[in-house]
């Protein structure tokens, strides 16, 4: 059974900086691209940062520059550190696990077969 599950959502102000964990397991992939896409209310979930088998990283235009993905695959963990947060930063932020490769793109949800349930990231302005 796969397992996705997320931690390290809450609330801060503009310009502070969040650490968001997720653990895996179960997903047949031995070497999987994991990512973090994001959805703020009313709005489409959309890719912010992924990790590819090789450590391929890819980000999110809004997310340069201020935020960075790594993972652990001996722990199977993922992270993301998020700094400089803005109140469009806010949403639900899902870890997500899915076949390494550059097509699907890194960053669209349909390359993405495994899923957590979310975690909430508020920031207040």
């Amino acid at each position: 059974q796969v397992q996705l599950v997320e931690s390290g959502g809450g609330s801060v102000q503009a310009g502070g900086s969040l650490r968001l964990s997720c653990v895996g397991s179960g997903y047949t992939y031995s070497r999987p691209c994991m990512g973090w896409f994001r959805q703020a209310p009313g709005k489409e979930r959309e890719g912010v940062a992924s990790i590819d088998s090789d450590g391929t990283t890819s980000y999110a235009d809004s997310v340069k520059g201020r935020w960075t993905i790594s993972k652990d695959n001996d722990k199977e963990t993922l992270d993301l550190e998020m700094n400089a947060l803005t109140p469009e930063d806010s949403g639900m932020y899902y870890c997500a696990a899915g076949p390494s490769g550059f097509t699907p793109a890194h960053l669209q949800a349909q390359k993405y077969h495994y899923w957590g349930q979310g975690t909430r990231v508020t920031v207040s302005s």
